[in-house]
């Protein structure tokens, strides 16, 4: 392949997730010998959650049945079930506990406890149904009801009252385009980066592996680390002298992809992320020293002969990324650990 052409491809791989697309999972580039296939409730939980409003901008909260938090109140969720889409789970969890069918709108969040664990939080709107009574009561929920957070209502968590504002603002000024699953299918827990160096002159790499032929880099998420940390791996075996001097940040998602028809087999998550590898701004010399740095240069030398950088000199694709970069208008994922 000549290299304009190779250019043109990795310019191609860029707009499809810049433009919130994704690809098959066919290999990963590290952590590709960790084992079998990702499980679903045997070796990973995903939760899903909704967040609803009603045109008063009052949520959908669930009374909860569980004996553990019984009668306490909470957003619609639970946990996926083998052979099911995420969004297919969500309609399914708000269906049996508020009796309403639901719509996705986006993801607002995606939270993790390491890849054993995440959880997708959606902004939805009501459909269909009828909300939920005390004489529907089922192991599944006692009642629903819209509620205006201002009224006293017992909590099982406070963590949903951060879930219920972020829907709340996204309704009035969305920060991120719609995200919704995609229906590819990947067999673990896997971040695919688009792992970006800029300089003080909005000058932008981006980092490449270059067998078979260029592309994005993917890795493994660990089980003894978060989910993101599956960027810090690339980074490492990339430019390993380098990586203690950089900090790597994954900034969101631009996508996410899964399809579990074959369970035990495709139960895994792509997360197509975002990820800034950011000089650190604090530099010692060797007698402890604070040194300057220099932040118009290029970025780290890859030392891999794996990898290479490559700088987008497509000027759109480098206005996207340069503003995704920088404003973060970009699906967030947050570790819980």
């Amino acid at each position: 392949m000549e290299v304009r052409e190779e250019e043109r491809e990795v310019e191609r791989q860029l707009e499809r997730l810049l433009s919130g697309q994704g690809s098959e999972v066919t290999a990963v580039d590290v952590g590709s010998d960790q084992g079998r296939p990702v499980a679903l409730r045997k070796t990973v939980t995903y939760i899903v959650c909704g967040v609803i409003f009603n045109d008063k901008d009052e949520v959908l909260m669930v009374q909860e049945a569980k004996q553990e938090c019984y009668k306490q109140w909470y957003l619609p969720a639970g946990r996926m079930e083998v052979g099911e889409s995420i969004e297919e789970a969500l309609r399914r969890e708000v269906k049996e506990e508020a009796g309403f069918d639901c719509q996705p709108i986006t993801l607002l969040l995606v939270q993790e406890q390491g890849p054993q664990w995440i959880r997708f939080i959606f902004l939805a709107e009501v459909t269909g149904g009828s909300i939920k009574c005390v004489c529907d009561a089922d192991q599944e929920s006692l009642q629903a009801c819209w509620w205006d957070r201002a009224s006293p209502l017992p909590l099982r968590g406070r963590d949903i009252l951060r879930l219920i504002d972020s829907g709340l603002k996204y309704r009035q000024l969305p920060w991120h385009p719609a995200c919704l699953p995609l229906d590819l299918s990947c067999r673990h827990v896997v971040q695919r980066l688009v792992l970006v160096f800029t300089n003080a002159q909005d000058h932008i790499w981006v980092l490449l592996v270059q067998d078979p032929a260029p592309h994005l880099p993917s890795a493994v998420a660990v089980k003894t680390h978060a989910v993101t940390w599956a960027a810090n791996q690339v980074v490492q075996e990339a430019m390993p002298s380098s990586y203690y001097e950089h900090d790597v940040n994954t900034l969101g998602v631009f996508s996410l992809q899964h399809g579990g028809r074959q369970p035990g087999k495709t139960d895994g998550v792509c997360f197509n992320t975002l990820v800034a590898l950011v000089p650190d701004r604090v530099r010692r010399g060797e007698d402890g020293r604070r040194l300057d740095r220099i932040e118009s240069g290029p970025p780290p030398p890859v030392e891999n002969p794996r990898y290479r950088w490559y700088r987008v000199q497509n000027q759109t694709i480098r206005e996207k990324l340069l503003e995704r970069t920088k404003n973060t208008s970009i699906l967030p994922i947050h570790s819980l650990y």
